[in-house]
């Protein structure tokens, strides 16, 4: 069997539960049970992070032990995930007795191995992150540059790990291995990070400052570094605790670490080196998912006062709302915006509108118009009928695809496709007037048949996210989801009796009240010309859907596949120049990185290139990739690196000039200077205008 193995990080102990824990909690049990539902073993785990100075110092300050502060303080976690229904196979606590045999046996076998040796050392030392600090590395204000809290000078001895040895091997395997970590930008970043020389690490703190910690095997006057304590709790949970998966497959390596992008470099650097060193396979993946914004931009933080509370929203609107929400909305490996505005507008659209509704309408009809059973189909399957029938089908199949690559909101939107189509095809057949003609209940029957196993199919897909109401809605038409093979047309049949029913998701109607008008965020520095090329995100995208803007004659509403999960809706004005039938799964460049604008009434994330073919007539040919580009790769001008992400705006662009030489494109950034290339993966982006004509 194929087996999935999923980790959360552990929790700090301390902290109080918020959004950002509840979503990659919620992403690590709706993975999993997608993959339960497809058929593999799986094992998922999370848990409390439990020693350190910062613990110490809380229970000091509330006179108990340290054992007796964290015995009280992890239920917050454990009791949060059994609200949610989050389905953990284990919950592990780095105070557990067999967590810290297996780090003090790790310490032992690295020490006997000569990868552990001890020197004196000082420098700055931070207590709100529990490490060392060079003077450049410090902030502005001299202060750490994660936390911004002050720092101490501190000399004293301490044992290092040679994780130096491994800088090669590691960056080996990055090369190697280009999607171990996702998304492709958080590998880069790691890449950036092992251009410079890696450091050993420091691995203990004496006892005489900090007790409370596993002690270190070989000398019991020093405790272990927190973090090399708490990233060994993804193997000791399945090794140190003797689990295996069912059929006694061993559980490591992990097939996903989640985590969020601020401990991407100790899950990326200090874990795989560690485990290098202890001959111990690595993770499959590593998954950087973003962080939850609020007004408009603010990262949460207890000392603004805005973190979101998932107790507040579970309690008032449900867990499946929540978990679908938080599931839906981010896309993952990017940052995402909270607000409540677009909690109501997302669960009335998705749950309420669209899933809500057509249930809702085939249980009632079926009940008022066949006593409360499913008829048969009695005609013919019509094109509308085959059209459902084709796509629930190629659904499956499309999940079944995505799900390696933890595309989750792409697939929950894919699944809500299906949903959609029930709704259109009810609108095409009009069932409700059908019901009305005694003569036409055969054609009736048939177009309930197939809409109830097109629902039935969409509520045993949407189970990973939304459990307890997909149980809910199966039982209103007196079926259930009990396994893989339940996921192909045909299962639900003729003659079975529909339950009782209610609204899964009650339309939220209330007011949603005004933001208050927030501060402008502080603007980038603006760009020179020639840093611009640098700092465009320039992406391969795949055109999935092709309609009319419905109040601009000149446009398109297109929906382009970028390679980020969630589809991306762009403006473009190309009526002039192509058919819709022209466009659809046509590959195009993409600016990823514009400033999204609204285009009469629709937002409009990026724009596409093109060539000027006519001046006078606006025609144009859009810019060409290498055939064997793949949405979300990226666009380079040869020889020039990408630099930090930012938001751009058109008149950045307009800086530079782009232009057709020999059917490529190259960009002029600076008068005179030679023109640079622009390529996919090494080879060349092409546009078949005239030379010298503007790309734009």
């Amino acid at each position: 069997m194929k087996n999935f193995y999923v980790t959360t990080p552990i929790y700090y102990v301390n902290d109080a539960p918020h959004i950002g824990h509840s979503y990659t909690t919620v992403l690590a049990d709706i993975l999993t049970r997608f993959h339960k539902i497809l058929g593999y073993q799986t094992f998922f785990l999370t848990g409390t992070d439990e020693h350190g100075q910062k613990v110490q110092r809380a229970a000091a300050k509330r006179e108990v032990t340290p054992q007796e502060h964290v015995d009280e303080y992890y239920h917050r976690f454990e009791d949060l995930w059994k609200k949610m229904g989050i389905g953990n196979d284990f919950f592990i606590r780095t105070t557990f007795p067999e967590h810290k045999a297996y780090v003090q046996e790790c310490l032992q076998k690295l020490w006997d191995k000569g990868e552990i040796y001890s020197k004196e050392y000082e420098g700055w030392y931070s207590v709100g992150e529990e490490r060392f600090f060079a003077d450049d590395e410090l902030d502005e204000n001299k202060c750490d540059p994660i936390s911004h809290r002050p720092v101490e000078w501190l000399k004293e001895k301490n044992y290092f790990f040679k994780m130096s040895a491994y800088q090669q091997k590691l960056i080996d395997h990055l090369n190697e291995h280009p999607d171990w970590i996702v998304p492709d930008y958080r590998r880069n970043e790691i890449l950036g990070f092992l251009r410079q020389p890696l450091n050993d690490l420091c691995i203990s703190r004496p006892k005489a400052r900090l007790s409370w910690g596993i002690p270190l095997p070989f000398d019991t006057d020093y405790v272990t570094y927190v973090w090399f304590d708490a990233l060994l709790n993804y193997v000791s949970a399945s090794t140190a605790f003797h689990k295996t998966f069912a059929d006694g497959t061993p559980i490591w390596p992990a097939t996903y670490h989640l985590i969020g992008k601020d401990i991407l470099t100790t899950h990326s650097v200090y874990w795989p080196t560690m485990l290098m060193a202890l001959d111990i396979p690595l993770p499959k993946h590593i998954l950087a998912h973003g962080w939850w914004l609020v007004n408009g931009g603010e990262k949460m933080s207890k000392s603004a006062g805005n973190v979101v509370n998932p107790m507040d929203y579970m309690e008032k609107y449900g867990n499946d709302a929540f978990r679908y929400f938080l599931a839906r909305e981010m896309v993952v490996g990017q940052d995402a915006n909270f607000t409540h505005d677009a909690f109501v507008r997302r669960i009335n659209s998705d749950l309420a509108n669209d899933l809500g509704n057509v249930l809702n309408r085939v249980h009632k009809l079926v009940l008022t118009n066949f006593e409360g059973k499913l008829p048969a189909a009695a005609t013919a399957f019509d094109d509308a009928a085959n059209e459902v029938m084709n796509l629930a089908k190629k659904v499956i199949e499309d999940i079944k695809q995505d799900l390696p690559q933890a595309r989750l909101s792409q697939s929950i939107e894919t699944i809500m496709t299906l949903v959609r189509s029930i709704n259109r095809y009810f609108e095409v057949k009009a069932p409700w007037k059908l019901a009305k003609d005694p003569a036409l209940k055969d054609e009736l029957a048939t177009v309930l048949f197939v809409a109830a196993e097109a629902v039935r199919l969409s509520l045993c897909l949407l189970w990973p996210v939304i459990p307890q109401k997909a149980e809910e809605g199966l039982a209103m038409m007196g079926t259930k989801f009990t396994s893989a093979e339940d996921l192909v047309w045909g299962v639900l049949k003729a003659g079975v009796a529909f339950g009782e029913g209610k609204p899964l998701f009650p339309r939220i109607e209330e007011e949603v009240k005004k933001q208050e008008q927030q501060p402008k965020p502080k603007q980038n520095k603006p760009l020179a010309a020639a840093d611009v090329p640098a700092a465009m995100d320039l992406r391969v995208g795949q055109i999935k859907e092709v309609a009319n803007h419905p109040d601009a004659d000149s446009l398109y509403v297109l929906k382009v596949d970028a390679g980020e999960g969630e589809l991306r809706t762009i403006c473009s004005g190309l009526k002039a120049s192509y058919q819709a039938a022209e466009l659809q799964d046509k590959k195009i460049l993409l600016f990823a990185n514009l400033k999204p604008s609204a285009l009469r009434g629709i937002m409009s994330a990026g724009m596409l290139f093109a060539g000027d073919l006519e001046a006078e007539s606006h025609k144009c040919r859009l810019v060409a990739v290498p055939e064997d580009a793949k949405p979300g790769d990226r666009a380079l001008f040869k020889g020039i690196a990408p630099s930090e992400p930012r938001e751009l705006k058109v008149k950045d662009f307009e800086k530079i000039s782009l232009s057709a030489k020999g059917g490529c494109v190259f960009c002029n950034a600076d008068e005179g200077a030679a023109a640079i290339a622009l390529e996919v993966n090494g080879k060349p982006v092409t546009c078949d205008v005239p030379d010298g004509n503007g790309v734009h």
